[in-house]
């Protein structure tokens, strides 16, 4: 099998992994923390939703987009807040930005607890990345911290 019959049912199963993560946490399922995140989309106003992993570090919540600048990220800028859902529950919530040079201890959380997850999104390893490492990845990896 080469790369890219890889690549490509590796991305099938992502969609099927992602539709389920979706489904139990719509139930009131929390996988590892995860949230249905709803953000209203920068053109059409509609509510968009995706999956995420909220990270809690000391004290404070984040979301990180470890796939990069995604939609959700760039409707998140334009919205500047969005929702957090979990079963019934909905969260409302603004979210800042972080700088790049501000990322690299949540970045190291962030991969520590689901680097098994988003290993595959990054070219080499990321688990136990140090400062240099992680401030390569910075500019490619959006945080913002939610209130």
């Amino acid at each position: 099998m080469d790369a890219t019959t890889r690549n490509i049912q590796g991305a099938g199963m992502e969609i099927y992994f992602n539709k389920a993560v979706a489904w139990l946490t719509r139930r009131g399922v929390s996988l590892l923390g995860s949230r249905l995140l709803a953000v209203r989309g920068r053109t059409s106003g509609e509510w968009r939703t995706t999956p995420v992993n909220l990270l809690t570090f000391e004290g404070e919540r984040y979301l990180v987009a470890p796939r990069g600048h995604t939609q959700w990220v760039r409707n998140m800028r334009a919205a500047g807040g969005g929702e957090l859902r979990l079963g019934r529950r909905t969260e409302e919530f603004t979210a800042t930005e972080l700088a790049d040079d501000r990322k690299n201890p949540l970045l190291r959380a962030y991969f520590k607890r689901w680097g098994w997850e988003v290993a595959r999104f990054f070219d080499g390893p990321i688990k136990d990345a140090d400062d240099a490492r992680l401030a390569e990845l910075a500019p490619g990896v959006p945080v913002f911290k939610i209130s």
